[in-house]
């Protein structure tokens, strides 16, 4: 479950057996969620995340979402 960034009490990470779309799983005290990055950044689910965290969360999805992609796209090649 590699972790892919911290930032303001969120950590974003992936599991290690993922399946399509790329998506990115966020996690704080709160609960977590879980972030589609393509076509564009979505959220997919919602478990106990404050409204003001999953805003936050989105934002960084947005921000980052191309290094998401790459990190979830070497670590999958690297699988194989």
């Amino acid at each position: 479950m590699p972790t892919i960034l911290l930032a303001f009490g969120l950590r974003f990470y992936f599991y290690s057996e993922e399946h399509s779309p790329i998506h990115v799983h966020v996690e704080n005290g709160d609960g977590r969620a879980k972030f589609a990055l393509e076509p564009q950044v979505t959220l997919i689910k919602n478990e106990g995340m404050k409204s003001k965290d999953i805003k936050k969360a989105q934002v960084m999805c947005e921000t980052f979402r191309e290094e998401f992609i790459e990190k979830w796209k070497e670590h999958m090649d690297s699988k194989d």
